[in-house]
């Protein structure tokens, strides 16, 4: 019986002992900006501020992981003849594009006629009507224009990656 006394008597001396000797290991805590440290020499210098109740939780920096050498190359390669493939598949995508660009901005340039398209029906009566409608068909054909420009552009960047460099010739 003497035995279970001491026990439940020293358990939570022990316990009592073990938080109050943490909390000893506090000390005082100090804020510099998004800093905090318990140097009293260091927060003197940076003129930081006592931080009062409460404990401050150190989240630790995330760390990615590390690497393992390996001998792949960040980039999967992809095989030539699959890579020509696509480059056919691509520049057929664009050659239809620019026809289309080309269709339609063949019909806007005979729809527009040099800046006098002719008149429909409704806008007999009223001339501002007829202005937008001359103004919108000018935007179409600008933004029509700025379309073949850049279907053109890739398909010559297209042009200049499929082609072989010198140092890559097949024997």
């Amino acid at each position: 019986m003497k035995i279970v006394l001491k026990i439940v008597f020293v358990i939570p001396l022990i316990v009592t002992f073990l938080a109050a000797n943490s909390s000893w290991a506090q000390g005082r805590i100090y804020r510099c900006g998004n800093e905090y440290t318990n140097t009293v020499s260091e927060a003197q210098a940076k003129d930081c501020k006592l931080v009062s109740g409460g404990n401050v939780t150190v989240v630790p920096a995330f760390r990615p992981p590390a690497r393992t050498a390996s001998s792949a190359q960040p980039g999967a390669r992809v095989d030539p003849s699959e890579q020509r493939s696509k480059d056919a598949d691509s520049r057929y995508i664009l050659e239809s594009e620019l026809k289309k660009a080309e269709a339609r901005q063949a019909e806007l340039l005979r729809e527009y006629n040099n800046g006098e398209p002719e008149k429909m029906a409704q806008e007999t009566r009223n001339h501002q009507k007829y202005l937008d409608r001359v103004a919108e068909l000018k935007a179409s054909i600008s933004r029509n224009e700025s379309d073949i420009a850049g279907i053109r552009r890739e398909l010559e960047r297209l042009g200049q990656s499929s082609s072989p460099s010198p140092g890559n010739t097949a024997k």
